[in-house]
């Protein structure tokens, strides 16, 4: 049995030449989320691409009386 070819043009290989995340403009930098845990219970989490920001905000929810809990963790 023939196998008929319906590619319109010459098929790359997926290893060819750079990997995409040398052109990913979004893998230049890290991520940093905060973790923030309240009395009551309730959490909250933001993410930041610059560690100074995230513990920036950090030190400023560890000074509120109602924040139980502060982490600052690298996720990317």
């Amino acid at each position: 049995m023939a196998k008929s070819s319906t590619s319109k043009g010459p098929r790359k290989s997926v290893r060819e030449g750079k990997s995409e995340f040398g052109k990913d403009r979004r893998r230049k930098h890290h991520h940093f989320l905060v973790s923030v845990n309240y009395a009551d219970g309730e959490t909250f989490g933001r993410v930041y691409t610059s560690k100074e920001k995230a513990t920036r905000f950090a030190e400023r929810q560890r000074r509120s009386p109602i924040v139980k809990s502060v982490r600052v963790t690298q996720v990317s």
